[in-house]
């Protein structure tokens, strides 16, 4: 069974996510500030983490790197914090998902599916499909339709880091750093233009994506 923490300093939204994640099948631990969120899960490591960022004691974004510090376990936040600074800053600390409040129990369900499965993704799955596009992440090659597909490498670089994040929002930062280097984290426009040219080369319909996705204002996300 998986075990979720769930972090939240609202009793009423501690009650309502142990009871729909109970109802799915999960396993769900509460906590109702930082310190106890950390206690817990030195003491039990959960296989999921789901954070809010206000808590009473600690910011979120402390908590997520407290974690960091030992673990790599999926960190989903939930928070009231809407802007996108406070995103940014959460996912740079390490979070994999961010809903925000109020939120559809639904979609937050969804969520948790989605990074529980990249948590039992190996790193190492050496295809990946993008529509009628198949990625060979150890020979480095891409085909569709039986023909390969010559990507740059820079292309190959920013489509290699989505695809190892399955379902997981990388923020436009840390794209820039991993791929063109600590000095270039504000050139969002190399983004842009690079996702672009990716979007028409595997994806089926290049103006509506359905695997190589933005965020507004926040990342990118690649939906297998």
């Amino acid at each position: 069974m998986i075990k979720v923490l769930v972090v939240d300093d609202e009793p009423q939204i501690l009650r309502a996510l142990r009871i729909n994640l109970s109802a799915h099948g999960y396993d769900v631990q509460v906590a109702a500030d930082g310190a106890a969120a950390l206690r817990s899960a030195a003491a039990a490591v959960p296989d999921l983490v789901v954070l809010d960022l206000g808590l009473p004691d600690m910011d979120g974004t402390e908590v997520i790197g407290g974690l960091r510090g030992w673990t790599d376990v999926p960190i989903l936040v939930l928070s009231g914090r809407a802007g996108s600074p406070d995103k940014v800053r959460a996912l740079d600390a390490g979070a994999d998902d961010y809903v925000t409040k109020p939120f559809d129990i639904g979609e937050l369900l969804a969520r948790v599916r989605a990074v529980t499965r990249r948590r039992g993704t190996s790193d190492e799955t050496p295809t990946v499909s993008i529509g009628d596009a198949v990625v060979d992440l150890v020979s480095h090659t891409v085909t569709r339709d039986g023909k390969e597909v010559r990507l740059t490498p820079t292309e190959w670089h920013l489509l290699e880091v989505l695809l190892r994040n399955p379902g997981k929002l990388v923020s436009q930062r840390q794209l820039l750093h991993d791929v063109w280097g600590p000095t270039y984290e504000r050139e969002t426009n190399y983004l842009r233009q690079y996702l672009a040219q990716l979007r028409r080369k595997l994806e089926t319909d290049p103006a509506r994506p359905r695997h190589l996705l933005t965020e507004p204002g926040m990342g990118y996300r690649f939906r297998p």
